[in-house]
């Protein structure tokens, strides 16, 4: 139930409904929005938020779905309904079209992960029962062309009527232009005039003192009467039979409609199935697309009545503050059985009435099957009765005031009101004389307590601030004001009431001094001092309470980096004793063979009496394995030693490439080797990778001077990756949702490396919304890096802030 029957306009879901149904398509996906309303049922609200996800997760991911010839045939199929009725070449074109885009619709719906699954369970749901007859694609096809056109071959007959017509139509276009000619050579007409059309034939137009001279039927004359237009006697009767002919064809093209007609009546069923898909997925499209604009989550759905929000925020007026860059101050409320009642004051203009319509329009939004914008891991109920008192209802015609509709509005919340409903009353009390009519509204505020119902009231009276905390299940809370700034934080603390701040906002616009000094004589001014130094307190209080959460995150993230430093300090310390021992083992491993070598040697000299042959054959073996050793080492070395790139720099201009010279690709950094030319075209080595690229692409480097590069013993540079391997593998898109700042940074500055590496000029980074706090690292980051030219927010249909595009510069 949904009181009053005013909700939609006083909460601003139809400005909601209109979007959305500027977001469709196409008149069906209207159609179901026109239908969405109020829902109770916690199984259907949940797979409605389920579906609206899915579509959701397809516009982020930025593939590409079915959105074009979109077609409603409610019309159509009532007039082809009856027999011996049959559907007009364009519409033929406009149902074809449409069918096609719903079966690709349920083909990208039906597609399945690796394991089976349906890659998007809740939307593929949709699709059962819909299978679109191939024949009819056939039939259709066989009947028009791709551009609507009835085929020649639809028939035989169709076929031989359309060339008798054409061979007519040339006999008859011959005729004429003879005619033509020879009354110009006559000089009945002029050189140039040419044939023209009346009444669907070609006429020659004659100077009416000739028309006798031209034997033919008149079919009409100029304004003035000086000019006929005759159809020549020779190619009338022609004409006759080409227009008996265009009847006969369009007769034949009626009976091969007639026939597909009733060829596609018993499928008429299935087809409405189809169009009926189409509409739902456009609906759920646009709320999907909503959605991203907004920023709305699918939080977590509870089947009972519960209000455990985080950081909801009102969705027309982030949309109204987005193009100025505005910020909208998040709400967070907690409302379940045992705090049922929130009582919110504070100052006028301080966003009171902004948190309850923030309140009435999210939850109503929800319970029609919206993502709502709010963080996902929120908690949120669902409610059989809604109702608001918001606004003025006086009315003439009923002889209604502005307090009697509030007491009206009171009196059926008192009689409807249960624990399953959900109130929101806008001043709460007011229009009356204060005393009683604050009277009254404790009085009707204790009741609803008693239905045990949930509520938010806002309200300026004291004896309603004082019912929080003293009446169980009734808390006060206050929209913060900064006395010292003078201006609403528009922030909601719960726990405390609020101030009106009457004196200082009438301070603030230049109220006279001497009428607000007996105004606070009246008052009371220890009443007014204490009042505020209570606010002061808890704005104070929020301040510290934020700097200490920012602390608190700062604290884990210095942690979170001290254990990864000392983790892989502990690791590089781990390798290097690994490293160290190696070496120590080959070292004694070399020194013992050494030894033994040297051992052997003296020992066969001193055998062989210092023989001159044998002490010469013992000393080339020593020998041969002092280079077998000094050749180990140097194949050893490049494989254990840290490689360092040569520098290059541009070599002069006019210099032509040969076979040999090392180059680069123009706006790129990889160095390579040019190891053939032909023509203007050469082949260019990229460490094991060969490129063929055109001359004038590439840019002749030279080896800086007095620079230590490390080749290999052709001279040829060595290289570390496969510039080939990492260019098929690169994506343009990466996922950091999910992750960690230091994680996802460390991740980026390694994708931002390939990109520049690879000359990508354009890349994707998803990071989602949330709370922004990745988004804002990554964009910080981003700004700090020559090469990045620009970064920018997807467009809203392809996953909006959730997304940023990097152009990166290719100089």
């Amino acid at each position: 139930m949904i009181y009053p029957k005013s909700f939609e306009e006083k909460t601003g879901f139809d400005r909601i409904r209109s979007m959305l149904k500027e977001y469709c398509i196409n008149q069906l996906g209207r159609k179901q929005i026109d239908r969405m309303r109020f829902r109770t049922n916690f199984e259907l609200i949940l797979k409605l938020l389920n579906q609206t996800e899915d579509f959701r997760q397809i516009i982020i991911s930025g593939e590409p779905f079915p959105q074009s010839n979109y077609y409603d045939p409610t019309e159509l199929f009532k007039k082809i309904k009856p027999e011996n009725t049959y559907i007009e070449p364009e519409e033929l074109k406009e149902l074809w079209l449409s069918l096609k885009t719903i079966d690709k619709i349920i083909n990208y719906l039906r597609k399945t992960c690796k394991d089976g699954h349906p890659l998007y369970p809740n939307l593929f749901n949709l699709t059962e029962g819909i299978n679109i007859d191939k024949e009819i694609f056939k039939r259709i096809e066989n009947i028009i062309d791709e551009f609507g056109e009835i085929r020649d071959a639809a028939s035989k007959k169709l076929k031989n009527i359309r060339n008798e017509k054409e061979s007519s139509f040339k006999k008859a276009q011959q005729k004429i232009d003879l005619i033509l000619k020879d009354v110009k050579k006559k000089g009945l007409i002029s050189d140039d005039l040419e044939l023209t059309i009346r009444n669907g034939r070609q006429v020659i137009p004659v100077p009416a003192i000739h028309k006798k001279l031209i034997r033919g039927f008149i079919h009409d004359s100029s304004a003035t009467g000086q000019t006929v237009f005759i159809e020549p006697e020779e190619v009338f009767e022609i004409n006759n039979n080409i227009r008996e002919l265009e009847l006969a064809e369009w007769q034949e093209i009626i009976d091969i409609l007639t026939k597909l007609t009733d060829f596609l009546r018993p499928h008429f069923e299935t087809l409405k199935k189809g169009y009926r898909l189409m509409g739902i997925v456009d609906s759920i499209r646009a709320k999907a697309l909503l959605a991203v604009e907004t920023g709305s989550m699918r939080p977590k759905l509870v089947p009972y009545p519960v209000l455990n929000w985080v950081k909801a925020i009102h969705p027309l007026l982030y949309i109204s503050y987005k193009p100025q860059n505005k910020h909208v101050e998040p709400l967070n409320i907690y409302l379940d059985k045992n705090k049922r009642i929130l009582i919110i004051s504070g100052p006028n203009a301080g966003g009171k009435s902004v948190c309850l319509k923030t309140c009435g329009l999210v939850q109503y939004m929800l319970q029609c099957g919206m993502l709502v914008p709010m963080l996902d891991y929120s908690e949120a109920g669902i409610f059989k009765k809604i109702f608001i008192d918001i606004g003025d209802e006086q009315s003439l015609e009923t002889d209604l005031s502005t307090y009697s509709s509030h007491l009206y509005n009171m009196k059926f919340f008192l009689k409807h009101a249960n624990n399953k409903t959900l109130f929101l009353i806008d001043e709460f009390g007011s229009g009356t004389e204060p005393l009683i009519g604050g009277a009254i509204a404790e009085s009707v505020l204790v009741k609803l307590n008693e239905s045990n119902s949930l509520g938010i009231i806002t309200t300026h009276y004291s004896n309603l601030k004082a019912m929080g905390g003293k009446i169980p299940g009734i808390i006060s809370g206050s929209m913060l004001f900064d006395s010292k700034n003078m201006k609403p934080v528009y922030r909601l603390k719960t726990g405390v009431p609020g101030s009106s701040f009457a004196f200082e906002i009438a301070k603030s616009i230049g109220f006279p001094d001497d009428i607000l000094n007996k105004a606070a004589e009246l008052a009371g001014s220890e009443q007014i001092n204490l009042d505020h130094q209570i606010q002061d307190l808890e704005f104070k209080k929020s301040e510290l309470e934020e700097k200490e959460k920012q602390l608190r995150s700062a604290e884990s993230f210095l942690n979170e980096m001290i254990d990864k430093y000392e983790n892989l300090s502990g690791e590089l310390q781990t390798k290097k004793n690994e490293i160290i021992n190696e070496a120590r083992r080959e070292a004694k491993q070399i020194l013992s063979t050494t030894n033994k070598m040297i051992e052997r040697t003296i020992k066969e000299i001193r055998e062989s009496n210092a023989e001159k042959e044998k002490t010469k054959h013992v000393r080339a073996q020593l020998e041969d394995y002092s280079k077998q050793f000094t050749q180990k080492l140097q194949e050893e070395s490049p494989k254990k030693a840290i490689k360092k790139k040569p520098e290059y720099e541009k070599a002069s201009n006019g210099i032509s490439i040969k076979q040999g010279d090392y180059v680069r690709m123009k706006g790129q950094s990889t160095i390579g080797e040019v190891i053939e030319v032909s023509g203007n075209q050469g082949v260019i080595l990229f460490g094991d990778i060969k490129i063929k690229a055109g001359l004038n692409k590439l840019e002749k480097m030279k080896v800086k001077k007095d620079k230590h590069v490390h080749t290999d013993t052709s001279g040829k540079v060595k290289y570390s990756f496969d510039i080939n391997k990492k260019a098929s593998e690169f994506s343009t898109d990466i996922d950091l949702r999910g992750k960690k700042v230091d994680e996802a940074l460390t991740l980026l500055r390694r994708y931002i490396d390939d990109a520049i590496l690879l000359g990508i000029g354009k890349i994707r980074i998803l990071h989602g919304t949330g709370e922004g706090i990745l988004r804002e690292a990554i964009n910080n980051y981003l700004m700090t890096l020559e090469e990045v030219e620009n970064v920018k927010p997807e467009h809203p249909d392809r996953g909006g802030a959730g997304i940023s595009k990097v152009y990166i510069s290719k100089k």
